[in-house]
């Protein structure tokens, strides 16, 4: 009789439990078509909107012209002075955050204490939780002046300073995930490259960070991406002047500060400058697509050859 209640009462959870499995996978189902769905909805949204505009100029004219007033009284729509912008502030941005990135995680991971570690984490965690609008001051009202007194030419608003400001703005996001994935690298690796005489930077070097190589990829990645797509600091400190250059030393705009710039006034809906927009970051989202694909094909590629 104890037998039979004791498996009574086993036979109850297991009854609710495959009740409630269906539940969560249906639920776990629509998480995730809500999220396809989303990005899907995004890009219909942008393609729509950018074949409406490709009509009235035509594709050529909007990726290779050197000229983009679309708003002027004689308009030019050629994106290129946007792109060329982006690229270079993104350029700067991983300059410095990529190598300052890599040295911060191999430190964490390979040299420091877990003392020092639990309070340097938090420490970096609080830096990306900086609104970007207070980067954009800082830029503007404090590296601007200091590099000044090394670049006396430098204009109120330039393509370096708000390189440097992102750099050290998305610097937390490369060092964290690289570390992350340098403390996930087995202990075993290291010990056997110590049994074999390297020394600890040896180890680091030629060890760990190939094994890590995915997540330092992903890091990398997400460091762009976060680049490529910011708004504020390009916004305030780097001028919204469309201007196809290649020294970061005078002003210009990216696709998000036009983005900004155009959303903030009055356009009417289904009108050229209105269409921009969508022509803009459909531009900012294929670029975005190609580094994200890119990081993927590197981290297939290395998980081969390894």
């Amino acid at each position: 009789m104890i037998a039979a209640s004791d498996a009574q009462a086993h036979a109850v959870p297991r009854r609710r439990s495959r009740g409630v499995e269906p539940l969560i996978e249906w639920t776990l189902f629509v998480c995730a078509l809500l999220s396809v769905g989303t990005t899907v909805g995004i890009v219909v949204v942008l393609a729509v909107e950018t074949w409406e505009f490709l009509r009235e100029v035509p594709l050529l004219e909007f990726l290779f012209g050197t000229e983009w007033t679309p708003l002027f009284a004689t308009p030019r729509f050629g994106v290129l002075p946007l792109v060329v912008g982006t690229a270079l502030v993104s350029g700067i941005a991983m300059l410095v955050a990529l190598p300052m990135g890599l040295i911060s995680a191999i430190y964490l991971s390979e040299y420091a204490n877990p003392r020092l570690r639990r309070v340097v984490k938090p420490v970096l965690e609080v830096l990306a939780g900086v609104p970007t609008v207070v980067y954009g001051y800082f830029a503007l009202l404090f590296v601007t002046p200091l590099l000044r007194n090394f670049i006396p030419w430098l204009p109120g608003f330039n393509m370096l300073a708000p390189g440097l400001v992102m750099g050290m703005m998305i610097l937390p996001y490369v060092t964290s995930v690289s570390e992350d994935a340098m403390r996930a690298v087995p202990n075993a690796l290291r010990e056997g490259a110590f049994a074999l005489g390297f020394t600890r930077f040896q180890t680091a070097i030629t060890v760990v960070v190939p094994a890590a190589f995915s997540g330092i990829t992903a890091a990398y990645i997400l460091g762009m991406s976060r680049a490529v797509g910011e708004t504020m600091v390009v916004a305030i400190a780097a001028g919204q002047l469309p201007n196809l250059t290649l020294d970061p030393t005078e002003p210009a705009a990216t696709i998000t500060a036009y983005i900004v710039q155009v959303s903030l006034g009055d356009l009417p809906h289904g009108s050229i400058g209105y269409q921009t927009i969508f022509a803009a970051g459909l531009t900012l989202f294929i670029i975005t697509l190609a580094f994200n694909m890119l990081g993927f094909y590197l981290r297939r590629r290395f998980r081969e050859a390894y």
